[in-house]
């Protein structure tokens, strides 16, 4: 019995070490290490990763409810070249830039201002033919190559540990980013990219104004909003979503130059399909803006000026 005892326990020892030995991944590392814990297994690691309010999820537009509390929402210092560089990390996971002023956002149905604290990127990898994309976030099915992630807590507290001890503590505007031309405004971020190849390696760079790298603000007014989690494990629910309608646009020379980091040191795997497939929406609701009903007042009127010459046209 003793002898047993000391096998089940010997037993238990070895799989918790592997447990914590191991580390998260995503599905593309697996090859270079089969023992990580890829986005099925995440919440092996943390229970939360199995909640119920996960993200990301696969936006069906029929289903998304017409909320008219949804007006566009309100960018404070979004236009504001701050003074202090921007600091760019390769966390293993993806390339993150930390803001260190604080642009901040309010209103289009938030319950209060949140601050801006970094922003980082998903995308995919370079197919025999195409692009294949890798944006975590999908309308219809329908993914793009990659996807922005601007992160936000609360404005009345100071870190993001702080945050989430609030039902409401982070908010994230989350942007697609399709193939396009090249988008001249995200060259100085590329550029860097070579300084921070491997996981661990900083760079800094000019600050840019946050909107430059956004679509104009007038095509903002369009967008959809839930609630769901942080997309890497912890997992933390917790998040307000907002997904803008309207993507940025890079060339695919651009697009693929983020695929030339590494998620290690030296020799390991380009980082590359660093996303988290779909989660469910269990019973959650999707919501979606005004500004996406509602046509601009030049634009109603111009419809109503056609409809009347036509109507009057009808019946002479």
């Amino acid at each position: 019995m003793e002898l047993l005892f000391l096998v089940l326990f010997s037993l238990h020892i070895l799989k918790t070490e592997a447990l914590v030995g191991s580390h998260w991944c995503y599905y593309s590392q697996t090859r270079e290490h089969p023992d990580c814990e890829d986005p099925r297994h995440w919440y092996l690691r943390e229970v939360t990763c199995n909640g119920n309010k996960q993200s990301p999820i696969n936006i069906v537009t029929r289903n998304a409810i017409y909320d008219n509390s949804l007006k566009p929402l309100n960018f404070e210092g979004y236009d504001v070249k701050g003074s202090s560089k921007w600091n760019l990390e390769n966390n293993g996971h993806t390339v993150k830039v930390i803001l260190n002023t604080s642009p901040k956002i309010g209103g289009g149905g938030l319950g209060r201002k949140y601050k801006a604290i970094e922003f980082h990127l998903h995308w995919g990898t370079e197919g025999v033919s195409q692009y294949q994309p890798g944006s975590e976030h999908s309308i219809d099915g329908e993914k793009q190559a990659m996807e922005l992630h601007i992160v936000h807590i609360r404005d009345d507290v100071s870190d993001i540990t702080e945050a989430k001890k609030n039902a409401d503590g982070v908010a994230v505007l989350a942007f697609f980013i399709k193939v396009q031309g090249e988008n001249k405004n995200f060259a100085s971020l590329i550029n860097e990219l070579k300084n921070i190849k491997y996981k661990g390696q900083t760079a800094q760079m000019e600050a840019l104004a946050l909107s430059s790298l956004l679509p104009p603000k007038e095509e903002l007014g369009r967008y959809y909003r839930y609630e769901g989690s942080l997309t890497t494990p912890d997992c933390h629910e917790g998040v307000i979503w907002t997904i803008f309608e309207k993507p940025i646009e890079l060339s695919i020379s651009q697009i693929s130059r983020f695929s030339t980091v590494h998620f290690e040191g030296k020799n390991s795997t380009f980082m590359a399909e660093n996303f988290r497939p779909a989660q469910s929406l269990n019973k959650r609701k999707v919501y979606w803006s005004s500004a996406s009903m509602l046509l601009p007042p030049a634009k109603v009127l111009m419809l109503a000026l056609m409809l009347t010459y036509i109507l009057s046209s009808l019946f002479h």
